[in-house]
């Protein structure tokens, strides 16, 4: 039996495509809709409202980006090796035209406003990410594993800023060499 793309899924898809590539501001919901061939009345009855969509998304987007995590570093023996191989690989993707920066970044900057649920949860996601960076670093025996993590963080969101900013021929086309730099440095 064949897996059915649902109405809720067909709508889901669309809004995160339409999120990702052109930002939660300028899509609406007439828009979702529209592009889903799923009425209103349906796409409401599964997401209340478009912040209950972006919510969805962005969750989801969470998922993706720690499955992604635990691919691309499963074959990596030691933390280092883990924290290399995630940057070569986000190197790899961050110079695709399939990459369009960060949905968590995206809503930050769309949605300044700390209180807006959106934020809050890009900042959970962001949170977790330094405290997976930070314990990485201090098994892989930095001599300062926050400032290592803080760094690392800072390379991985400079390179989905660059993709956002330049497309694939974008600064991030070295950043397994500079995430190398920063680990090797941080520990001599």
């Amino acid at each position: 039996m064949k897996n059915e793309v649902t109405p809720k899924d067909k709508v889901f898809q669309t809004a995160a495509r339409l999120f990702y590539q052109h930002g939660y501001r300028a899509i609406g919901v007439d828009t979702i809709a529209a592009e889903s061939g799923i009425g209103k009345m349906t796409l409401y009855r599964h997401f209340p409202s478009k912040d209950d969509l972006i919510i969805a998304y962005l969750k989801d987007s969470n998922d993706e980006f720690w499955n992604y995590f635990e691919q691309s570093t499963k074959d990596a023996l030691t933390p280092r090796e883990k924290l290399l191989a995630f940057f070569q690989g986000l190197q790899d993707y961050v110079t695709t035209p399939e990459c369009y920066g960060c949905p968590f970044l995206n809503i930050a900057t769309e949605y300044p406003e700390t209180d807006y649920p959106g934020h809050q949860v890009a900042l959970e996601h962001k949170q977790s990410v330094r405290v997976r960076f930070r314990q990485l670093a201090k098994e892989a025996g930095a001599t300062n594993p926050e400032a290592l993590a803080d760094q690392l963080f800072l390379l991985m969101d400079g390179a989905y800023m660059a993709s956002r900013m330049f497309g694939t021929k974008n600064p991030a086309a070295h950043l397994a060499e500079a995430a190398r730099v920063l680990i090797d440095t941080a520990l001599e």
